[in-house]
């Protein structure tokens, strides 16, 4: 995950802001996504359901890429919460001492493989509420693993999701559960699965946070963003 403030989440729903772009233009929004990127793909790198979550509990306030070089290394030794436990909380830290707050991270990692040893016979529940009983595991994380590892329409927001569905006008929200309740709503069925994906990614490398690269994107002419950028 991108590095960046934390957003502050809720258990509560709240009710859904109405969005800015009409049903059509949300259909066309998600073609025009899905034609640019036919099979999106989550940027951690992982193994198996284990690796998955593990990773995705790591990314946490850090980049991808950094967390990809700690744990292209530690899956190699323990991609599953057997091998974990074995390899020990010291070792662990060791392997992960790169990323931001690896100490209660690592903590957290061993954790959550006891957990699933003891609660789930060691393999990664596919349910939302065992998922979030984890250590370290909130609804973000939750969200990622339901949809990579098992093919669930959920749909993760992070910082890019957050600011893009503001920025455009899709769903306006002001916090991640908003946000998400209401991409719930409004989002077709077809393009569900994928919908996460494709939207991070458009954040990442062309909706930016500081300077949107606005000519080089496929959706400008349905954002409602008034603060485009222009070429040159």
């Amino acid at each position: 995950m991108t590095k960046s403030t934390p957003l502050k989440n809720s258990n509560r729903k709240k009710p859904a802001r109405r969005s800015k772009l009409s049903g059509a233009e949300i259909e066309t929004l998600f073609a025009r996504l899905e034609e640019q990127m036919p099979e999106p793909r989550g940027e951690l790198n992982y193994i198996n359901p284990y690796t998955l979550l593990v990773a995705v509990v790591l990314s946490a306030q850090a980049t991808d890429v950094g967390v990809n070089k700690a744990t292209g290394p530690l899956f190699a030794l323990a991609d599953t919460p057997q091998k974990m436990l074995a390899l020990g909380e010291e070792r662990l830290r060791e392997a992960i001492k790169t990323i931001g707050l690896y100490r209660n991270k690592a903590k957290n990692v061993i954790a959550l493989s006891e957990q699933l040893l003891r609660d789930h016979g060691g393999e990664v529940p596919a349910q939302r509420a065992a998922l979030e009983k984890l250590p370290g595991v909130g609804r973000k994380t939750a969200n990622v693993v339901l949809n990579i590892a098992f093919a669930q329409p959920t749909i993760a927001v992070d910082t890019h999701i957050f600011r893009i569905c503001n920025r455009t006008g899709l769903v306006p929200g002001k916090d991640p559960l908003e946000v998400e309740d209401g991409l719930e709503r409004v989002v077709p069925a077809r393009y569900r699965l994928h919908a996460h994906h494709w939207l991070i990614l458009h954040g990442r490398y062309v909706c930016k946070a500081r300077k949107p690269d606005c000519p080089a994107c496929v959706i400008s002419d349905i954002c409602k963003f008034k603060g485009k950028t222009v070429s040159g």
